[in-house]
């Protein structure tokens, strides 16, 4: 059974290997980054679904790296520690972590706490469909029971390609989507023909969306990385 992608943010050796082992069993895909740089580049490039972060890392304390990705991202983060102290916790929460694990641990209950978080995101993802027939984002709505976009009511003529970049973007707005990610969701591969492919389809995507709003674009290039929905007020 294929799973989600996790991220290991850890510089002790014996425990990034334990992690690794236990989540091999499982047949979860993951990648280990050793500190905190790395753990941020991996954090951009390969958009995690979970991140397992160790916050006493060697050159970045993990605090900053969970304010860090929460300022373009709302993937899960489980805080995996050997600060114990309640305020630790407090700071690594308020911070924007989804879960806290005290040193030393048992891959049991590691395990377990991987399993609720995926539930949590089924389960979040599964009422958004159910719930939300409508996004309106400043003067752009897209209705998906009519697959229609709109922009100051005016109906917007999109290629089914565009309509689903507009969606994707939409559905994880604030969150920056890194070519490979995009790729992966629009055609099922990430080759550099499907990379050339989506800065044409973005581009004239922007066009159509922007017409009217070029100094306040609905949709922004974070070079070298992706593309991103940024929130816009009425």
């Amino acid at each position: 059974m294929k799973h989600d992608f996790i991220l290991i943010v850890e510089d002790d050796t014996a425990i990034r290997n334990l992690i690794c082992m236990a989540l091999e069993i499982e047949k979860y895909e993951y990648h280990a980054a050793y500190n905190g740089s790395q753990a941020l580049i991996e954090a951009t490039s390969q958009n995690p679904d979970i991140i397992l972060l160790d916050l006493g890392l060697p050159d970045i304390d993990g605090i900053e790296i969970i304010k860090k990705v929460r300022g373009w991202s709302k993937v899960p983060i489980i805080v995996i520690s050997a600060r114990s102290e309640d305020k630790d916790k407090i700071d690594a929460l308020d911070a924007g972590a989804d879960d806290y694990i005290t040193k030393p641990f048992s891959t049991t209950e590691l395990l377990a706490r991987i399993r609720s978080t995926y539930r949590r995101i089924k389960y979040l993802k599964s009422t958004l469909q159910q719930e939300v027939s409508e996004f309106t984002n400043g003067k752009l709505k897209i209705d998906y029971l009519l697959q229609t976009a709109f922009v100051e009511n005016q109906c917007i003529h999109l290629t089914p390609i565009e309509y689903k970049i507009l969606c994707l973007l939409a559905q994880n707005i604030g969150r920056v989507l890194t070519h490979a990610y995009m790729t992966k969701e629009i055609w099922g591969s990430a080759l550099e023909s499907d990379v050339a492919s989506l800065r044409v389809h973005v581009a004239t995507l922007r066009k159509k969306i922007d017409a009217e709003n070029r100094s306040n674009p609905y949709i922004t290039t974070h070079v070298g990385i992706g593309y991103c929905m940024q929130k816009l007020d009425e």
